[in-house]
């Protein structure tokens, strides 16, 4: 009897964990604004958590004033269980541990109306990937959900001094 209660509660263990991700890409992809849907027909292969930072670097701008610049982004990407599933830094790259890479570029972005004071919502379309696995048919990257990673509000005092800003985010890897 414990038998059939154990395997029944690994059962639906498993039935609620794909429910999860079902209800985690219906959540990021209704979070996505018009704007920042893809321009062709495509569907959701992973939907990602972020955590790292978005590294600036202090720059002489026009009229030799210092201000802060972007260099990249570093985070860790995790399944809705927690598990480090993606590494993200400059290209913008994306690396999953089964060797596959996708590298996109900006096509548009959008102000995260909920949380003014982070960095933007981001439609990126995918330039180059490598590998067989998780980003080999990937064609277009939502960033959403973003908290904070803005520039630092205080002006940097030393050319390359650099700023690691923490910041979250979702991001919908799409096909």
């Amino acid at each position: 009897m414990w038998q059939d209660f154990h395997g029944s509660r690994k059962s639906h263990r498993f039935a609620l964990a794909g429910a999860c991700l079902l209800v985690s890409c219906a959540i990021a992809q209704e979070a996505a604004p018009p704007e920042l849907q893809p321009p062709d027909a495509s569907r959701s292969i992973a939907v990602l958590h972020a955590s790292g930072v978005q590294i600036y670097v202090c720059k002489r701008a026009q009229g030799n004033a210092l201000s802060w610049a972007f260099k990249a982004p570093e985070a860790e990407l995790r399944d809705d269980s927690g598990k480090l599933v993606v590494r993200h830094y400059a290209g913008p790259t994306w690396a999953a541990p089964d060797g596959s890479t996708v590298t996109g570029k900006v096509l548009r972005q959008a102000a995260n109306a909920r949380a003014p004071d982070s960095i933007p919502l981001l439609l990126l379309q995918a330039t180059s990937s490598g590998g067989a696995g998780l980003f080999a048919a990937v064609r277009y990257v939502q960033r959403l959900n973003t908290q904070g990673g803005i520039a630092p509000a205080q002006a940097c005092t030393q050319e390359g001094q650099e700023s690691r800003v923490p910041y979250r985010a979702d991001y919908v890897f799409l096909e």
